[in-house]
């Protein structure tokens, strides 16, 4: 398992976190996405053989939000 964290632009309110969260959570190989209003950020538990950080990050582009590399 791993986890990484990405830094995440453009959420408003809490509605943003759901939908950022669901997007996440969506992929195969995610243990848990917690997405964080107030950090700015997405940590993300997964297995890194199911998914990737790119597919993360382009995912949460494809939501309407910005990524912070």
């Amino acid at each position: 398992m791993q986890t990484t964290t990405i830094k995440i632009k453009g959420m408003t309110c809490m509605g943003c976190v759901n939908s950022a969260e669901k997007v996440l959570e969506k992929f195969t190989g995610v243990i848990s996405a917690e997405v964080s209003l107030d950090q700015e950020q997405a940590v993300i538990q997964y297995n890194a053989a199911k998914s990737s950080i790119a597919q993360f990050k382009q995912a949460i582009r494809d939501a309407g939000f910005d990524v912070i590399d």
